[in-house]
């Protein structure tokens, strides 16, 4: 049985690409306005937001249970509208060696699909695969849409989770 895995998953949204990809990219510490039953907090700890090599750290509700993860933003690539966090310390590295979130925004008609990917590396082989974390990014992932579709039709250009300012 192998130890390293990876789970991916697809969520339709009807709200551009580029708008989706700014806020992990460069808002992370809104998602919490845009999904505050999952996400509590998304601090920095070292670098600046919207820079690769920024340290921040998550504060989530998963599985029932109050989690916290400190990521490294590896890359963030602005042509094709990917992210890539590395959790270097925290509640996910209690079962994997290492863990790895890609999230990618393609472009879709009027709106856009949402790619997650997570890479991960079991401690041992007893450890199920993260399936509740990647239902949790799904969610979230729906409660930004949603934040980003109800600023769109309010006509809230000047919101400053979704939009520079």
């Amino acid at each position: 049985m192998s130890l390293s895995g990876k789970l991916e998953a697809n969520v339709e949204i009807d709200a551009a690409a580029d708008q989706f990809h700014n806020v992990f990219s460069c808002r992370p510490h809104h998602t919490c306005n845009m999904s505050p039953g999952k996400i509590h907090a998304c601090d920095l700890h070292e670098g600046e937001w919207g820079k690769e090599g920024t340290v921040v750290c998550w504060h989530y509700f998963d599985d029932g249970y109050r989690k916290v993860a400190k990521e490294i933003i590896e890359t963030i690539d602005d042509v094709n509208l990917s992210i890539t966090y590395k959790v270097i310390a925290g509640d996910p590295l209690k079962e994997y060696k290492n863990f790895k979130f890609i999230v990618q925004a393609i472009p879709k008609g009027k709106g856009s699909l949402v790619h997650w990917t997570m890479e991960y590396e079991k401690i041992h082989e007893n450890i199920s695969n993260p399936n509740t974390l990647m239902e949790f990014l799904i969610h979230c992932t729906n409660d930004i849409y949603a934040h980003l579709v109800e600023c769109r039709r309010n006509n809230h250009e000047s919101c400053y989770i979704c939009y520079d300012v």
